[in-house]
């Protein structure tokens, strides 16, 4: 018999399926527009912080350390910006399933961590060619990964519902997203911020998680209070957002 664990499962595996189908179905570059975005970023970055300016933030290879953290901010960045319209998008379907609604925010979560996935062997080709050592450091990747799942459940669970409550959020979302990317270690490592912002930097929860990515192939920039830190925001944002859409399903449904 099946049970209703099983049944979520099941439905929140075709939704993201089928966004991923619907997503790729009629794209010619097909599963390179997983990898472009990162790429490009990562060859602005490394072209400006090594051809003109001298850099003295982050490790070498530069283009390794970078696509480390590119890769993830993309799966983040993506998902978040998805979240404001979740519920909006699919309002008719949404209205009439009898599954849980939660399921909207999960499929997005993880179609777009099935693009990140598949676009690993790119960061694997740069760090062959780059000349990057693989460490011990690789057995966090998969931890990594997790907290980035329960991080994003938790934000969409908050982002998802309250963007069909106050439209505007989503253009504040947005705005949000922009300054986050520079507030969190992408072009630079948590170590590389001054003394007086590092254990401000590490509440960031996407500082540490970033970190345990690079640990693959820079230990050397392990931070302990930073992945720490990460994994109690990771646990708090979870929390934070299984209580905000339990309060707000009510009043979301009446509202689409």
């Amino acid at each position: 018999m099946t049970t209703p664990r099983r049944r979520y499962l099941h439905s929140l595996w075709l939704l993201s399926s089928r966004d991923l189908r619907v997503r790729y179905a009629t794209s010619w570059l097909g599963y390179l527009w997983s990898v472009l975005d990162p790429l490009v970023m990562s060859a602005i970055y490394w072209f400006v912080f090594t051809q003109i300016f001298q850099r003295d933030v982050g490790a070498d290879p530069y283009i390794v350390f970078l696509i480390c953290a590119l890769l993830p901010w993309v799966w983040f960045n993506s998902s978040v910006s998805d979240f404001t319209k979740a519920f909006n998008k699919d309002a008719k379907l949404v209205r009439s399933t009898a599954i849980p609604r939660s399921i909207w925010v999960g499929r997005i979560v993880v179609s777009k961590g099935v693009e990140f996935l598949c676009s690993l062997p790119v960061l694997v080709l740069f760090a062959v060619f780059g000349g990057a050592t693989l460490t011990w450091g690789v057995l966090w990747f998969p931890l990594a990964v997790l907290m980035q799942v329960v991080l994003l459940t938790g934000l969409g669970l908050i982002v998802a519902p309250l963007c069909v409550m106050f439209s505007d959020l989503e253009r504040t979302t947005r705005l949000v997203l922009r300054a986050l990317f520079y507030a969190t270690p992408i072009i630079y490592s948590v170590g590389d911020l001054p003394e007086v912002f590092r254990e401000l930097g590490a509440f960031n929860p996407l500082s540490g998680i970033f970190t345990m990515y690079r640990a693959a192939f820079f230990p050397e920039l392990w931070d302990t209070f930073a992945v720490s830190m990460s994994a109690v925001m990771c646990v708090v944002f979870l929390g934070v957002g299984i209580l905000v859409f339990r309060r707000l399903e009510r009043p979301l449904l009446k509202e689409l």
